[in-house]
This record gives C-alpha cells, structure tokens and sequence, in this order.
C-alpha cells in the first residue's frame, strides 16, 4: 500500500508541475524592462506588452522575426508539454490504483516507472530550456513546474524499487490440514 501512495503522491505532484509550466507558458512576464519613469516592457513567449499605467499587448506576428532564445525557449516548452501529456496517459495506465492491466503487476509498475521517467525527462527539459532565459516572473513559475514535475517521476518511478508485500489468498485445502493429501480426492 505505500507504493501506492507513493506513485499516488508523485502523480499528484507532477500534475500539480505539469500546471505551473502551462501557466508559465502563457504569462507574459519572462523578460521584463523599464524604459524611462515608469514605463515597462514585458516580452512572452507568445506576446509582448508595454505601456504605463495602461498596459498594450501585442501578439508575436512571426515566428522568424522572434528572437532566438525565444524561438528555442517556445520549442524545448511545447516538447517538454508533449512528453508530460504522454507521460500523464502512461503512468495513468500503470499507478497500482486505477484498474488497467490488473493482472500483470510486474509490467504494471514498470508501466509506471517509465511514466515516472518520462515526467522526470519532461521536466528536466523545462528547468534546462528556463536556466537560458532572462529572469521574470514567468522563470520562476517554469522552474518550479519543472522541479516538481522531476519530483513527481522520481516518486512514480521510486514504486517500483519498493514493491508491496502481495497479499496471497489462501485456498480451502490450504486451511484444513490433512495427513494424507490424496484423501480429497473423490
């Protein structure tokens, strides 16, 4: 039962940093810049905003016109995305508490090990591709997405170093003891 509360735990963490690095993505604040008294420049992933008090967001026309830490950080993010998704659909299937492949539960946990792996990859991916780009707050949330997507797949992955002890189901001629075994038979 603790690797199930362990592959349990792990998942929820990983979906939890899967969340954070989808926020992340979408936040505009990744570079931010003053230009003059107070006013301030964010660049996205997706679109950039300026203004003083009254904020104007444009949307980045052209992939080509993008800077290229831009263009790489928008690539290695949607990859790492890519690989979560999967990673969700594999560990889903292998956690020992959902009912697919009940009756292989060797290949059970090694189904969800290498979901585990895949969240620990995906987020490995996210720390690399954020540690290259400026600092805002959009670093932040993308880093720790990152960290607890690798906690997550750790956890996912640590069920299969600790198997649970299985519990055998006794049969009827296994409770009664008898001298002879061939005296049951008929």
């Amino acid at each position: 039962m603790a690797s199930s509360g362990l592959q349990l735990l792990g998942f929820l963490l990983s979906l939890a940093g899967v969340a954070a690095t989808v926020a992340a993505t979408f936040m505009v604040e990744w570079k931010k810049q003053y230009q003059g008294k107070g006013h301030r420049i964010y660049e996205g992933l997706w679109m950039s905003c300026s203004g003083n008090e009254r904020t104007t967001c444009e949307i980045h026309e052209s992939l080509l016109k993008l800077p290229t830490e831009v263009q790489a950080t928008r690539a290695v993010i949607l990859l790492s995305l890519f690989l979560s998704a999967l990673a969700l659909m594999v560990s889903t299937v292998g956690m020992k508490c959902t009912r697919f492949m009940d009756g292989m539960a060797k290949s059970k946990s090694t189904t969800a090990m290498i979901g585990g792996i895949m969240f620990m990859i995906s987020g490995l991916l996210t720390i690399t591709i954020t540690s290259c780009y400026e600092f805002g707050k959009a670093v932040f949330v993308s880093w720790a997405g990152g960290l607890l997507t690798v906690a997550g797949g750790a956890f996912l992955s640590c069920g299969r170093c600790c198997p649970a002890k299985s519990s055998e189901s006794l049969s009827s001629n296994q409770l009664l003891p008898t001298t002879n075994p061939k005296s049951n038979y008929v």
